[in-house]
């Protein structure tokens, strides 16, 4: 692979390792989930945690959290319900379901462990490839591309030069991100939460700070002249009157009973009859809201 001067793009990727490392080290948020006694199920939560939710409305969730159930065997032996209300307004509530269930596959596969072994965290419910890749690399300090968002766009502006990464994740995100892994794992696992933070504190999507970027004499896009992006729209998420809006009321009425609700309470959360009866039975079929008899409802027991 070359870029777009035609040098090798793991010669280019070096290039940009100790600068955006030596900028990591004076830059750096202070988080919870980065601080060195932070145990690999403190890593894992904040990583269910951070999917599509801003960091600022994950810390006080996740602190709660973590006192809480401070071990996978402490969320296991709860009803998913518990891990569904301590979610609150975290949104996409079904990760709540996911992440019980893998401390449940913790504590029957890996004797209460988080493994470290990427290959057996994939294989937990609610992990995928970046989830696995995130907490091998930071939790256990190995060897993974962790590609975000935020990584997505650094490399596809300081290797490739182009404005914005594809809209959606491709194979070609991830090739890029292993060319640009340092080769000993204590660096790559450095690198990967730099280029991350990178992504979120100076280049970002809409309004990226050159002038502060440590790597801009060397990124591909800057010295291409910052050519705007020119693929297909980027629509951003809408949420009033989605169905999304809809499901976050009626598990806010479930929420926030002690038990079960009837139908009518859940009716008076949302004026349109058939978007909230669908709303109501995707819930149900999402198993994050449980029908009883008469026409009451509950979070999964």
């Amino acid at each position: 692979m070359l870029d777009q001067s035609g040098s090798p793009l793991i010669t280019a990727a070096e290039a940009l390792h100790q600068p955006v490392l030596r900028w990591y080290d004076a830059n750096a948020r202070v988080l919870p989930w980065r601080e060195p006694d932070a145990s690999p199920w403190a890593v894992m939560v904040s990583e269910f945690m951070l999917q599509q939710t801003p960091v600022s409305r994950v810390l006080p969730a996740y602190q709660v959290w973590l006192e809480r159930w401070p071990k996978p065997v402490d969320l296991a032996v709860e009803a998913p319900g518990a891990a569904v209300r301590a979610w609150d307004r975290l949104g996409y509530p079904r990760r709540a379901l996911r992440l019980h269930a893998a401390a449940q596959a913790i504590v029957e596969r890996h004797g209460g462990e988080v493994p470290d072994n990427h290959a057996a965290l994939l294989a937990l419910p609610g992990v995928g490839t970046y989830t696995a890749a995130a907490i091998a690399s930071f939790a256990f300090g190995q060897r993974h591309a962790v590609v975000d968002t935020n990584v997505r766009r650094v490399l596809a502006r300081a290797l490739t030069g182009v404005a914005q990464p594809s809209i959606s994740p491709t194979a070609a995100d991830q090739r890029l991100a292993v060319t640009a892994l340092p080769d000993d794992e204590p660096t790559a696992a450095r690198w990967a939460v730099a280029s991350m933070e990178l992504g979120a504190l100076v280049c970002t999507a809409r309004t990226p700070n050159c002038a502060e970027c440590p790597i801009r004499d060397r990124c591909a896009w800057v010295l291409a002249g910052s050519p705007p992006y020119d693929g297909p729209p980027r629509k951003g998420q809408t949420y009033e009157g989605t169905d999304r809006q809809v499901r976050g009321r009626l598990l806010a009425v479930l929420r926030a009973a002690e038990g079960a609700v009837p139908k009518r309470a859940l009716d008076a959360s949302w004026h349109d009859p058939v978007q909230r009866e669908r709303a109501l039975d995707g819930l149900v079929a999402d198993g994050l809201v449980e029908p009883l008899a008469r026409g009451h409802y509950r979070l999964p027991g």
